[in-house]
C-alpha cells in the first residue's frame, strides 16, 4: 500500500512538472510577460510613434527648391532592398536557431510564389504616389488624410473576405470623413479647403491601393499560416525590387546611367529611405508583441508631433480646424480599433 502511495506521488510529480512546462513554454511562445513585456509595448510604441511621425516629415525634407534631385524610384527600390535584406537576416538567425524547415526555408511552390507579385505591384504605385501627393498637401496633412486607408480596408474586407463590419466600426468610418475634412478647413474665404482636389483624389487613390494591398496581403499570409512571415515578406520585397527596377528603367534609367544609381542623395534622403524600411518592421512588431490599440496611440500621437515639428521646420500654421479635425480623427481610429476587438471576440 505504502509503494503505491509512493508511485502515486511520483507520478502527480511528473504530471505537475509537465504541466508546469508546457505552462513555461506557453508563456516563452507568447512572448515576454509582465514587467518586460510593459518595456517592450513602451520602446515598441516609442519607435512606430517616431518612425509614422518621421516618415511624411522626412520626403517633405528630402526636397530641395521644391523639388526632389533624387530619383524616387531609386529610393523606393532602395527600401525594398533594405526590407528584403532585413528579412534575410531574420531567417538566418532563424536557421541558426530553429534549422531550415519546410516552413522557414525560402525555396518554395510555383503556386504560391505566383500572387505575391499584385500587392508587390499595388505598393509600388501607392509608393510613387506617395512623392507627388506632396506637391498638393504638407506633412500634417498627409498624415491625416493617410488614416482614409482604414476605410478601404474595411470596405474591402466586408466585400472580398465577406467580413461583417459593426455598428461602432461604421460609426467610425463616418467620423474619419468628418474629421478630415474638418482637419482641410482652411481659414482663408476663396477656398473652403486647403488641399487642392488633385490632393484629395491622389489621396483617396493611395487610401484604395493601400487597402487592397493590405487585404491581399493578409490574404496571402494566412492561406499559409505555418509559413515564417520573414520567407513570405521576402519574396514580397523581391518582386518589389523586381517591379522597382522597371520602374527606374522607364521613368530615370537616363538619369541613372548619366549621373549615377545614387545621384541626388543626401543625409535626409538616407536616412528616409531607413524610415521606410524601419516602419514595416515596426509594425509587425506591434502586431506581434503588442496589440491594435498601441498602434492606434501611435498613430494619433504622431499625427500631432508631425504638426507641431512642421511648425518649426516649414512653417506650418496650427489652425483649430486642423486640431479639432486631428482630435476627430483620432476617436475615429480609437473607436474602428475597438469594434475590430468586439468582432473578434
Amino acid at each position: 500500500m505504502e509503494h503505491r502511495r509512493v508511485k502515486d506521488q511520483e507520478s502527480f510529480d511528473r504530471r505537475s512538472l509537465s504541466s508546469n512546462t508546457a505552462t513555461s513554454s506557453l508563456s516563452t511562445a507568447g512572448g515576454p510577460k509582465g514587467k518586460d513585456s510593459w518595456k517592450l509595448k513602451s520602446i515598441v510604441t516609442l519607435a512606430l510613434t517616431l518612425l509614422t511621425s518621421s516618415q511624411a516629415i522626412l520626403i517633405v525634407w528630402s526636397k530641395r527648391a521644391g523639388k526632389y534631385e533624387y530619383s524616387i524610384t531609386t529610393a523606393n527600390f532602395s527600401v525594398e532592398a533594405l526590407k528584403c535584406l532585413l528579412s534575410l537576416v531574420a531567417l538566418y538567425r532563424t536557421w541558426n536557431s530553429q534549422g531550415v524547415t519546410e516552413d522557414n526555408r525560402l525555396t518554395t511552390s510555383f503556386d504560391e510564389v505566383r500572387v505575391y507579385p499584385i500587392p508587390a505591384m499595388l505598393y509600388l504605385v501607392k509608393n510613387l504616389l506617395q512623392y507627388y501627393i506632396f506637391a498638393y498637401v504638407d506633412a500634417p496633412a498627409y498624415q491625416i488624410l493617410k488614416n482614409l486607408n482604414i476605410i478601404s480596408t474595411g470596405v474591402l474586407y466586408r466585400i472580398i473576405l465577406k467580413k461583417k463590419l459593426s455598428e461602432i466600426q461604421w460609426a467610425a468610418f463616418i467620423l474619419l470623413c468628418a474629421g478630415c475634412t474638418t482637419a482641410q478647413l482652411s481659414p482663408s474665404s476663396d477656398h473652403v479647403l486647403q488641399t487642392p482636389i488633385q490632393g484629395l483624389v491622389m489621396a483617396i487613390v493611395m487610401a484604395l491601393l493601400s487597402g487592397f494591398a493590405g487585404v491581399y496581403t493578409e490574404v496571402i499570409i494566412k492561406k499559409h499560416p505555418s509559413r515564417n512571415i520573414n520567407a513570405q515578406n521576402f519574396w514580397l520585397y523581391i518582386f518589389g525590387m523586381l517591379f522597382n527596377l522597371v520602374a527606374i528603367c522607364v521613368q530615370d534609367f537616363d538619369a541613372v546611367m548619366n549621373k549615377g544609381f545614387f545621384h541626388g542623395y543626401s543625409f535626409i534622403t538616407v536616412l528616409m529611405i531607413l524610415n521606410h524600411a524601419l516602419s514595416g518592421i515596426a509594425v509587425s512588431m506591434v502586431m506581434k508583441y503588442a496589440d491594435n490599440i498601441v498602434k492606434v496611440y501611435s498613430t494619433s500621437v504622431a499625427m500631432l508631433l508631425t504638426a507641431i515639428v512642421s511648425v518649426f521646420l516649414f512653417g506650418f500654421h496650427l489652425s483649430l480646424a486642423f486640431l479639432l479635425g486631428s482630435t476627430v480623427v483620432s476617436v475615429s481610429v480609437y473607436l474602428h480599433s475597438v469594434g475590430k476587438l468586439q468582432q473578434q471576440k
